[in-house]
């Protein structure tokens, strides 16, 4: 099986791209995000930990982490980010491994990994990507599109502005793609240079 990564800031197209490649044969696709959020869910691993770190000012009326107030709060300074980071993280990593060896039991050809984090985060292991795919879009282009999904344009420019010195590693599993153009296109480019690189895929 091989595991490919899909990483790059807000409204770069990463959910649409993993979703129309997961609709080939063989090709399956794990959400980061998902991972975060059962993480978060009142019991999980890290839900008394950020409750602890970030105060109770995180939690909506129902008692469930309100992923927005603990953005605001985590992010409003490197400290708290870093502590977000090393709280949610890791256990996001642990849930990718699992995750991998479930699909290779299950005889997955292709596992697509979606999260802006693979790439961003100190805590995320690379080494069971055969490949890591950055998705390269202009923050005109994103911001257009993160508008379109519905978003309220101050969180929108939140996103914009936090993420702007994304940039990715230099490592030779990394490949930057154009993510511009529409979804088909993207996905097209997208499993053309899988195929150069990689090879034999399902």
């Amino acid at each position: 099986m091989r595991v490919i990564g899909i990483a790059g800031p807000s409204g770069s197209g990463k959910s649409s791209l993993a979703w129309l490649l997961a609709r080939r044969p063989g090709v399956a696709h794990l959400d980061c995000d998902a991972l975060a959020w059962g993480a978060y869910a009142p019991g999980g691993p890290a839900y008394r930990r950020l409750v602890a770190r970030f105060g109770e000012g995180i939690l909506a009326p129902d008692g469930t982490v309100d992923r927005g107030r603990l953005a605001d709060l985590a992010l409003a300074s490197p400290e708290g980010k870093a502590d977000l980071e090393a709280i949610v993280h890791p256990l996001v990593m642990d849930g990718i491994r699992r995750s991998i060896e479930e699909h290779r039991r299950a005889g997955t050809g292709l596992l697509l990994v979606e999260g802006a984090l693979l790439l961003a985060s100190p805590h995320v292991d690379r080494s069971p990507f055969d490949l890591v795919l950055w998705l390269e879009v202009p923050e005109a282009d994103r911001r257009r599109r993160l508008l379109r999904s519905g978003l309220d344009p101050e969180a929108v420019e939140r996103r914009v502005a936090l993420q702007r010195d994304l940039r990715p590693p230099l490592d030779p599993k990394v490949r930057v793609v154009d993510g511009t153009g529409s979804p088909a296109e993207v996905a097209a480019r997208v499993w053309g240079l899988l195929e150069e690189v990689l090879g034999g895929l399902p």
